[in-house]
């Protein structure tokens, strides 16, 4: 039984249609997302940019209104270029830290453990210290359990057996020694 391919539980073509469909939701929700992320942009960007009115402005009021951009601008470009700073600061540390890493793990060497048989009285001793002052049969209260004897068959010739179990009288005493 154990060598037998098992059956799977759905056809193949079932199986198939499966995929095909988990793909197909997994494409509209791809969809959907992008859809709601743009939204989502489109919203955020529309409360902290208000829309231009450039209709009925004088040049003066004009020109300060392009100082006021330019000016909003430099302080974007300042915060953009000090988070920049930071995140490459911190991707240098972290190049840092992973190379020190490696190295460690390189010249460290994990020396072979040897098997060290110690008795339970000394493993309490070394865990307890002071503390262990009796000592403990941890043997005590263990369950015995004896051991039955297999019961071996006899060797014999083959040849001389299979005349003696040949006919209707060998099998009756097969079955009748199988029962007991």
């Amino acid at each position: 039984m154990g060598d037998a391919p098992r059956k799977p539980k759905i056809s193949s073509g079932r199986r198939l249609g499966l995929k095909i469909r988990m793909l197909n939701t997994a494409q509209e929700m791809l969809i959907f997302e992008k859809e709601e992320k743009k939204k989502e942009r489109d919203c955020v960007l529309s409360e902290r940019v208000p829309p231009l009115k450039f209709s009925g402005l004088s040049v003066r009021e004009l020109q300060d209104l392009c100082r006021d951009l330019h000016h909003k601008i430099d302080v974007v470009d300042e915060e953009r270029y000090d988070i920049g700073v930071k995140v490459a600061k911190n991707d240098k540390e972290i190049q840092d830290m992973s190379q020190k890493i490696f190295e460690l793990k390189s010249k460290l060497k994990r020396p072979a453990l040897k098997r060290v048989k110690i008795s339970a009285e000394a493993m309490l001793s070394v865990l307890l210290g002071s503390r262990h002052k009796e000592s403990f049969d941890f043997k005590a209260n263990l369950k015995t359990v004896k051991k039955e004897e297999e019961k071996k068959e006899e060797v014999t010739d083959w040849r001389k057996n299979v005349e003696a179990m040949s006919g209707m009288e060998g099998r009756k005493k097969l079955f009748d020694a199988g029962g007991q």
